[in-house]
């Protein structure tokens, strides 16, 4: 019998506040130190899988702390309850107890000081695989989901134990850390600065912020089923759960902001790689998300695990241009309602297995999915998917598409573009309906917004924002100009902005060739007039250029004496 009716309950509380850097003083060690000695793992473990066993001992101290957290609230109750000697110490390792509390039970043998008294021993690698198998043994929803496979890995047992130590100091898994999602955080963290260590292949399971904020807050998933068929870590997941948190009220209504949590919507995805689709599962069990991910990882295109969902919202980062996806196996599948996809190029396959999972329309909206795709996607005619792109537009299933600039992806620096397809444009979703979008598309095109954050890392404002992003941070201002453009209840009258956004008929994408590149349709931007007349203007021009010329001519008079000087720069025979 648990005694969780007598405590508060502990849970996360759904802060909407995620700020992208989580600082020391928080987490109780120096994020880069702790990101310096995980790094220094590269050297005995390969680059695409040192990821796990960081971030797996970072889980371990999670639960750990967690459950001593919750022990130490126990041992308070039943002092007060007058329950002390044997019958205490039983209670304290009652499985009920902490479970009842969705705090995870861990057996003696797995607890972070255990793990801790016996870092420098040089089984310690296997130490860990048992503590791994121990928590997996004791709590059904975790087993086969964690990382068993230390011991093999052949880490030596100082750098083991020097990460151990640095980890033993990170406060993420008490109350009040748990109140401010540190470890969702310092999760987030360590998966971007993976994925930048591995370069491209760290884009198998990382999807940066900015493009996962911008894509939940476009389709807004308030309640219903979500689904990622190529889910990678789970950060779709996580931040879909963040935005009903902030968004939703006790009534269904965007306004109040009470938080419901996750009972609004069911989360279903899949993710080939096992070691990812273990992440994973780690990433949404460490913030209390429950999600179908299937039994086992598998591949979405051969062994679709949820062949009968039809899903309210999608959200996915698939991989781009894949030749290898088993296209010759799967000509006559039933996904392809548009055509089959060219055997040398995976776009239009997952783009077509996003539209077979969506919601068919049911009087009250339909689905609507949102993913990341190649640039080639808008414009290809190569190997059928002209025709394939034609037979959707057609269907009026092309809701939005969005140019995007570049380098906002840590794995390449080539610009991508966001595919919004609605299975009803009617605007009966909303409450009041909002605007009839039949035979329509908006084009948006962002290729200009974004601020460089490193050399090579381009961020959109916006992303890190409490609640719903400013409406004039680059986030805010592509999602505000879209939810007008549906006719949602408070987000203002929609217009088209030269060189930024147009609402386009589909007669005029017809008259495109079905090529849907945003630049085609929204022009160039309004040129500001400044109010100087043009011949003065020419004037001062012609006069700064002549400045320039002198300029230029001082400063090649300089070179050259500076290079005699050196012995260069004399013409021959001089």
């Amino acid at each position: 019998m648990s005694r969780s009716n007598k405590a508060k309950k502990s849970g996360k509380n759904g802060n909407s506040e995620q700020p992208s850097v989580v600082s020391t003083g928080e987490m109780g060690v120096d994020a880069e130190t702790l990101w310096q000695a995980a790094d220094k793992l590269r050297g005995t473990v390969d680059a695409a899988e040192y990821k796990h066993v960081v971030l797996g001992l970072i889980f371990l101290k999670y639960i750990s702390d967690a459950f001593e957290a919750r022990r130490a609230t126990l041992v308070e109750e039943l002092k007060a309850d007058g329950i002390e000697g044997e019958r205490a110490e039983t209670l304290l390792e009652s499985r009920d107890e902490y479970t009842a509390e969705n705090v995870f039970w861990v057996p003696p043998e797995a607890r972070w000081g255990n793990i801790q008294d016996h870092g420098k021993q040089p089984d310690i690698a296997k130490l860990i695989d048992d503590a791994m198998y121990a928590i997996e043994r004791d709590n059904p929803k975790l087993k086969g989901k964690l990382p068993r496979d230390y011991a093999r890995r052949g880490i030596p047992a100082e750098r083991m134990g020097g990460l151990i130590d640095l980890i033993s100091g990170m406060a993420i898994g008490t109350d009040q850390a748990r109140a401010k999602d540190v470890l969702g955080r310092v999760y987030e963290y360590f998966l971007g600065k993976f994925a930048a260590a591995e370069g491209k292949l760290g884009g198998e399971f990382f999807t940066p912020r900015s493009v996962v904020r911008l894509l939940v807050e476009m389709i807004e998933p308030y309640e219903g089923r979500a689904y990622d068929p190529c889910c990678g870590s789970g950060g779709m997941f996580v931040q879909s759960v963040r935005f009903v948190e902030s968004h939703a009220t006790q009534n269904g209504n965007r306004k109040g902001r009470k938080r419901r949590g996750q009972r609004d919507i069911s989360i279903f995805g899949q993710e080939s790689n096992p070691t990812t689709w273990r992440l994973a599962h780690m990433n949404l069990a460490i913030r209390g998300i429950e999600a179908n991910l299937g039994e086992q990882p598998a591949d979405s295109f051969v062994r679709d695990l949820h062949p009968d969902l039809k899903a309210d919202y999608i959200l996915a980062n698939p991989p781009f241009n894949v030749s290898d996806w088993s296209g010759k196996l799967l000509r006559d599948d039933v996904r392809w309602k548009f055509g089959a996809p060219p055997v040398g190029n995976a776009n239009y396959a997952w783009i077509q297995h996003f539209i077979h999972h969506l919601a068919p329309p049911n009087g009250r909206g339909g689905g609507i999915a949102g993913f990341v795709m190649a640039n080639g996607s808008l414009s290809s005619g190569s190997g059928g998917e002209g025709e394939i792109r034609q037979k959707i537009i057609e269907a009026d299933l092309v809701d939005c598409i969005v140019a995007m600039p570049a380098q906002l992806f840590l794995t390449t620096g080539i610009p991508v573009c966001l595919w919004f397809v609605s299975r009803d444009k009617s605007g009966k979703k909303f409450k009041p309906a909002g605007s009839d979008r039949r035979n329509q598309t908006l084009f948006i095109d962002a290729r200009n917004m974004g601020t460089l954050q490193t050399r090579v890392l381009r961020v959109l404002s916006g992303c890190d924002a409490k609640d719903a992003p400013p409406a004039d941070s680059d986030v805010g201002k592509i999602a505000g100009t879209y939810h007008a453009w549906r006719g949602e209840e408070g987000a203002g009258e929609y217009e088209d902005v030269p060189g930024f956004c147009k609402s386009a008929t589909l007669e005029e994408i017809q008259k495109h060739g079905h090529v849907l590149t945003p630049g085609r349709y929204v022009g160039a931007a309004e040129v500001e007039d400044d109010g100087e007349p043009f011949a003065e203007k020419m004037q001062r021009l012609t006069a700064e250029l002549a400045e320039q010329f002198v300029e230029s001519d001082r400063l090649e008079k300089r070179i050259k004496t500076n290079l005699e000087g050196l012995g260069y720069g004399k013409e021959p025979g001089s």
